[in-house]
């Protein structure tokens, strides 16, 4: 079953372009694994302390944590210095 991941980030105002550029090394690295389905960068419009969130959606919450659990995952996050907050979900009903 795929799973997908939100993770939403504590990035101050004047922190984006140095954000973004390390949120992408962090993207392109997982996109190399076949289990990746995409990912996709949100700014909120109003909320001034959780100013980003990451979807991304993995095919399963195995091959997610294999991803992330990887010597070149933890290279390619190491820019990533903001508080951030990750959580898996699955769907459990669609409309």
């Amino acid at each position: 079953m795929s799973v997908t991941l939100i993770n939403i980030f504590e990035v101050p105002a004047g922190d984006e372009d140095e954000f973004i550029a390390a949120w992408e090394k962090t993207r392109d690295y997982l996109t190399t694994f076949p289990a990746h389905i995409e990912t996709a960068l949100h700014q909120s419009m109003h909320d001034e302390r959780f100013r980003f969130v990451n979807i991304a959606h993995w095919t399963s919450e195995a091959e997610f944590n294999t991803a992330v659990g990887s010597p070149g995952f933890r290279e390619a996050a190491s820019g990533l210095r903001w508080p951030f907050h990750p959580a898996l979900y699955q769907v459990v009903r669609t409309g």
